[in-house]
Order: C-alpha cells, then sequence, then structure tokens
C-alpha cells in the first residue's frame, strides 16, 4: 500500500472510527493492518508483526488457514445467510451436534447467537426463566467472585470485577449482585468455605453463580485452583442454584485442557463458548445447557427463551467453527499449547524479580507479566512492534495469548517483545 493511501485511510479511521475502550477521536494512531497469514500481521508501511494476541484470543489457527478459507468459500457458494426462525440448516446442526460431543458431560442442548457477551446474557436469561419456571421467583439474582469478567453488555456488567473492572463507571446503574472474594492461586480451605458461605446464605435469592474456570481473562488474567470449581458444583448442586462457567476465554484447549472445566473434572449446568469457536473468522458464540434446564424453560412462562438474534446460527460462521472444531479434533492442539507453554516459561521467567515486574505467570497458551504500575500503552505497543511482535496490554498486565500454530522461534519473539514492552513503561 502507497504511503498516501495508507494516511488518507488513516485520517479518515480517526475522524470516523470509533475504536474500543477509547475515546472519540482516539488519543493514538492504530497500526493500519493490510494482510495477515500465519501468525503475521502485514501492516500497510511493509512491517510483519508476529501477533501474540491471536486477534484478543480467537485466531488459534492462525491467518489464510486453508481449511478455514475453502469452508468460507464453500459455504458462500451456497447460501450465506437464512434467519432461522422456522428454519434450519447443516452447519448449525452439525455444529451443535460436534459441540455437545466435546463439552463437558450432561450438556446437551445449543442455543447459538452473536459474541461471546451475549452468550451470558443469554446463560443469564436461561437460569432467570428456568428458576421463575420452578417455582423460585425470588431468585433474581446472580453470585460470582471479585476479579472476573463477563462482557460488555448490561448483565455481563453486572458480574464483572465491581471495583477494579473496567465497568465501575456503572456502579448504581447495574443490578447489584453478589461476590465473594477473589480467588487465590493455592487451594485455601477458608476461601473455599467462604464461597459455600455465599451460596448457602443467599440460596433464596440466587439464580445462578458464574465463574470463568481456572483463569479470569479481561478482569485481571490472574489463574486460580481448579478446585474451587468442584466446590461450587458441589453447593450449587446442593441448593438448586445454576452453576454457569463462562468460557468464552479458555474454551478449545487455551488453558491445557480442552475446556478449563476439565482441570477439574465438572460439568456446569451451563457453559458459555465463544471467541476461538470460529478460529477468529466470524463473530459466533454458543450457550449450551442440560436437559432439565432447558426443559424447565420450555414449560414454563413464554413456552420458551426469550431471546432470537437476526444472526442465530450464521450458516457461513457455522460452516468455519465446524471445520474449525475438526482441526481441533486431530489433537495436535496438545502438543502445540504444551510447547508454547515451554516457551513461554523459558523466555518470561527472567523477567521475574526484575525491576517494576510484580509477577510472571503461564498456564497453558496464556503468558502474563504483571507490572507494580499501570502500562503506558502507547510506550509499550511501540516497544513490542520494534521487535516485530503485535501485543495489547491493558491496566498493569502485558501478556500474550499466541495462535496455537506458533513455533518456537516466534514464541521466542513474544516473549522478546514482552520484556521490550515491560521496560518501556
Amino acid at each position: 500500500m502507497n504511503g498516501s493511501r495508507a494516511a488518507d485511510l488513516i485520517a479518515r479511521d480517526r475522524q470516523h472510527v470509533w475504536h474500543p475502550y477509547g475515546p472519540m477521536p482516539g488519543r493514538t494512531e492504530p497500526y493500519l493492518v493490510e494482510s495477515a497469514s500465519g501468525v503475521r500481521l502485514k501492516l500497510a508501511d511493509g512491517r510483519e508483526l508476529i501477533d501474540g494476541m491471536s486477534s484478543w484470543w480467537a485466531a488459534i489457527h492462525g491467518y489464510r488457514h486453508p481449511a478455514l478459507d475453502a469452508a468460507l468459500a464453500e459455504q458462500a457458494g451456497r447460501m450465506s445467510h437464512v434467519m432461522f426462525g422456522g428454519l434450519t440448516h447443516e452447519p448449525a446442526i452439525e455444529l451443535a451436534t460436534t459441540l455437545v460431543e466435546l463439552a463437558p458431560d450432561g450438556l446437551e442442548h445449543v442455543f447459538l447467537c452473536d459474541s461471546g457477551s451475549i452468550s451470558v446474557e443469554v446463560a443469564i436469561k436461561m437460569a432467570l426463566q428456568a428458576q421463575l419456571a420452578l417455582g423460585h421467583p425470588g431468585r433474581r439474582k446472580l453470585a460470582t467472585w471479585r476479579g472476573g469478567y463477563h462482557g460488555d453488555t448490561f448483565h455481563p456488567m453486572s458480574v464483572c470485577d465491581p471495583v477494579g473492572g473496567m465497568h465501575a463507571l456503572w456502579s448504581g446503574v447495574l443490578p447489584a449482585q453478589i461476590f465473594a472474594g477473589p480467588p487465590p492461586v493455592e487451594f485455601d480451605e477458608a476461601y473455599a468455605a467462604e464461597l459455600v458461605a455465599m451460596v448457602e446464605q443467599h440460596a433464596d435469592e440466587i439464580a445462578a453463580v458464574i465463574v470463568e474456570p481456572v483463569v479470569q481473562g479481561a478482569g485481571g488474567m490472574r489463574f486460580h485452583h481448579p478446585e474451587y470449581l468442584r466446590v461450587l458444583r458441589d453447593v450449587t448442586a446442593a441448593h438448586g442454584v445454576f452453576l454457569i462457567f463462562d468460557e468464552i476465554a479458555t474454551g478449545f484447549g487455551r488453558t491445557g485442557e480442552f475446556f478449563a472445566a476439565g482441570h477439574a473434572g465438572v460439568s456446569p449446568d451451563i457453559l458459555c463458548v465463544g471467541k476461538a469457536l470460529t478460529g477468529g473468522y466470524l463473530t459466533l458464540a454458543a450457550t449450551l445447557c442440560t436437559p432439565h434446564l432447558a426443559a424447565a424453560i420450555s414449560a414454563g412462562q413464554g413456552g420458551g427463551l426469550a431471546h432470537g438474534p437476526t444472526f442465530m446460527g450464521n450458516p457461513l460462521a457455522c460452516a468455519v467453527a465446524l471445520t474449525s472444531l475438526r482441526l481441533l479434533s486431530s489433537g495436535a492442539w496438545r502438543d502445540q499449547v504444551r510447547l508454547i507453554e515451554i516457551g513461554l516459561r523459558t523466555g518470561l521467567e527472567p523477567l521475574r524479580g526484575a525491576a517494576g515486574i510484580a509477577d510472571v505467570r503461564v498456564k497453558g497458551a496464556i503468558g502474563v507479566v504483571q507490572l507494580d504500575h499501570d502500562v503506558d500503552i502507547a510506550k509499550a505497543t511501540a516497544a513490542a512492534v520494534e521487535v516485530g511482535v503485535w501485543l495489547r496490554p491493558f491496566r498493569d498486565l502485558i501478556y500474550a495469548m499466541p495462535p496455537y500454530v506458533t513455533d518456537p522461534d516466534d514464541v521466542a519473539r513474544i516473549t522478546a517483545g514482552i520484556a521490550a514492552a515491560a521496560a518501556a513503561t
């Protein structure tokens, strides 16, 4: 792309395009991407960057994957979209069937929706409608733990961290939910007792408990002991409270298990998936639930779930998602994630204890460096770009969640980019 064309695009971007989590116009100039292939983003000025972010954790197979490209083109040759009300189609049926086969035991029904945040909205609706149908109209609240993030629409915002999260602006507007403290890294009996007490004390008003299993994502990139999931499973089941696992960030192998729930060997009543579902090609998410929950909703007031997105079950997205899941079915992702984990540990561990570094942590294909101060995002990003790496730091965190197809040399480059970003801010 020539310089004048690129400059014109950036000027119009600044004038018209509102980017996420920022003001209008933006305070910093975005990097203009011309194309992407494999694990590399090609900028308009000719530079190539290794993508350490998988495009917000979604592009697990990298870019321009031949199987995903072919699935998209083939489905477009048949139909790009058809409404899902009163109609159905093969890609949606096959995708739902495959998700049920892969999901934790007991999750047999699939509601296809637009994005991760909407899958959480749907999960919450499921829980509220089912409790009402089961004769518990007072169970209207949600419970969770501090440090979580579940999306940017209203009910999901209400179960994000109410103080340290990005939605504190909406305090007093969002529904007031019930929070335990943040989950510790190691198993702690006192904290487990806190979780049990939270559910027991509020059982008459809680419709569901919602958590991100094992890894809390955009709320702070924190890891916790999987045994807490078992504690929640036992106490919610004992009190008729539904358990929702938000695996939008952790699903499809990111933590070393296909679903993070597998680290604890437990199944929720409702499971939310998104992000990597289509391999980063198109927006699609899904909410899975148990037959018990679906039967309650279907027999209750309204006779069904009160939700129906226009692009629900989009055939293009379903076809690509199904192909992405088939790529994962080879099992190669396990070795890929393991090698990325080794590379991240090797490259990031030397930063532990360095000036300005509060913590270094790695889980599966997730590497996190936490500073003892907020990141200067512009400086940190520019420093990583100079090394040839794309990162997107936030708050006090510089982290990477690279595509699974990232080779060891590129993982080493990513860790060098993290180190450069940390040193620059």
